[in-house]
């Protein structure tokens, strides 16, 4: 069920954003108050969820927060939520009792990315290229880290809709003459080449063994760090395989922003977009992002920007605990209280 808009939750709250690296945790006080940034925690540092945030709180020396909102990487689809990358077990129940929180709620982690777009400021993205994003219009969110995270933010009857998806694993093909020589060579998994298995962290090796065999080169990178230490050293495949993969993520946020005709912009973020921006600015990016004929004016009128907050995901949760009538959140089965003691 979508959360009523008279919902409102008890401050302060805590925000989360759980990675497979690394937690980060901010706190809201009331309604009008700043986001207060905790110390993050490395996963791998601490048995459970529980145990982060009590080591956070402990050296912030504020109230002890009341609802707890956190941010996933993945579908919530019951009382036991494991992390893909990280060994935690989320347990909602749980966290109630040994935290003491009246009320837990969990949601998908580019849910929390396109519940922060709304309220970007110009500082909090840099646009690339040409375009004007129109106001109370349909947005888009793409970020490659790990994986290839997505979600549209939509707006309809004055509220703010966020859907997150799989969207990261949509196909892509090759287009030109340099695709068809890199495509052949590059690992197929389950048949086929999604977006995620190129246009990511763990994809980034994958695509750079490609190019260099379409190069007759050999190179053995080992992680998406490899490649951009290299492509910044001036290394040939290196800087190849990071304009392929600006001008693949340029298609794919292309075919998203036609989709969704999101006309309030389309916005690249995620773990690998900092070490890479130089590339996307450059110009394969937003090249590729129009190229999608018959409607190159169409795209070409949608702006795209790089996301430079550092905490969006976090800023997104605040947001949402600050004005929860601003969101039509879908809670069900996502959004555990301590009277209760059921999911709502």
């Amino acid at each position: 069920m979508s959360l009523p808009s008279s919902t409102s939750f008890a401050f302060p709250v805590l925000v989360a954003d759980i990675g497979g690296t690394n937690a980060r945790f901010a706190l809201v006080d009331h309604a009008h108050a700043e986001t207060d940034l905790l110390a993050p925690a490395a996963t791998a540092n601490h048995p459970d969820i529980a145990s982060a945030i009590k080591a956070a709180l402990s050296k912030c020396g504020k109230a002890a927060p009341r609802t707890a909102i956190v941010a996933v990487a993945g579908p919530v689809t019951g009382d036991r939520i494991p992390l893909t990358n990280a060994d935690w077990v989320i347990e909602p129940r749980k966290m109630i009792a040994q935290l003491g929180l009246d009320d837990v709620v969990i949601l998908n982690d580019f849910e929390a990315q396109a519940l922060a777009l709304p309220d970007l400021k110009d500082s909090d993205a840099e646009q690339i290229g040409g375009g004007t994003a129109r106001p109370n219009s349909t947005k888009f969110v793409l970020g490659p880290g790990t994986g290839l995270g997505a979600a549209a933010m939509i707006h309809a009857a004055d509220t703010w809709i966020p859907v997150p998806g799989e969207g990261g694993h949509v196909e892509l093909g090759p287009v030109s003459s340099e695709d068809y020589r890199i495509w052949p060579h590059i690992e197929r998994l389950g048949g086929r080449i999604g977006a995620e298995q190129v246009l990511s962290g763990t994809g980034l090796p994958r695509l750079a063994k490609a190019v260099a065999a379409s190069m007759s080169m050999e190179r053995d990178f080992s992680s998406a760090a490899d490649i951009t230490v290299a492509a910044d050293a001036g290394d040939a495949v290196g800087v190849k395989t990071l304009e392929v993969f600006a001008g693949g993520l340029g298609r794919v946020a292309g075919d998203f922003a036609l989709s969704l005709l999101a006309r309030g912009g389309v916005y690249i973020t995620g773990g690998v977009t900092p070490y890479i921006a130089r590339f996307l600015t450059s110009g394969a990016f937003r090249s590729s992002f129009e190229a999608k004929a018959p409607h190159e004016a169409l795209v070409g009128s949608i702006p795209t920007f790089i996301v430079r907050h550092p905490n969006p995901a976090l800023e997104g949760l605040a947001a949402f605990a600050r004005t929860p009538h601003r969101f039509a959140v879908d809670t069900a089965g996502r959004r555990w209280q301590a009277r209760a003691q059921t999911s709502a």
